[in-house]
């Protein structure tokens, strides 16, 4: 079975569950990334992203006027940046997390028992498996 197709579509649907905080998709996923590797330098946030330096920066300073995040000087590299995500920002993230939940749980409560406990089961495969991608 190729399982692409079925993950494009976990994916898409995931997407569409979104909060009323007006957070863009690579703002969320940049604050979220902050949140959990804690800080990083805005070339590795362009990166990971997938985004170019001059959007990151447009970005990141967008998060800085809404207090989601904050820079900071690298204390292994005075001339570098790190950007680390607020307290402020850490709560955006957690209140996303928890609308995303509910309506995964929803969803989840959809499913025949016998489906539920295969994707449970499945959860901490497809968590190792989204640390190699």
């Amino acid at each position: 079975m190729d399982i692409a197709p079925t993950f494009e579509r976990l994916s898409a649907g995931l997407r569409r569950i979104r909060p009323r905080d007006e957070l863009g998709l690579t703002a969320a996923s940049t604050l979220a990334r902050l949140e959990r590797l804690g800080p990083q330098r805005l070339s590795d946030l362009c990166g990971c992203e997938g985004v170019s330096q001059p959007a990151m920066t447009q970005l990141i300073t967008r998060l800085e006027r809404d207090g989601l995040v904050a820079r900071g000087k690298d204390p292994a590299d005075g001339r570098a940046v790190l950007v680390r995500v607020t307290d402020t920002g850490r709560s955006a993230v957690a209140r996303r997390r928890a609308a995303r939940a509910e309506a995964i749980a929803r969803a989840l409560r959809q499913l025949s028992a016998e489906d539920r406990a295969i994707v449970l089961t499945a959860a901490s495969a497809l968590d190792r498996l989204s640390d190699l991608l």
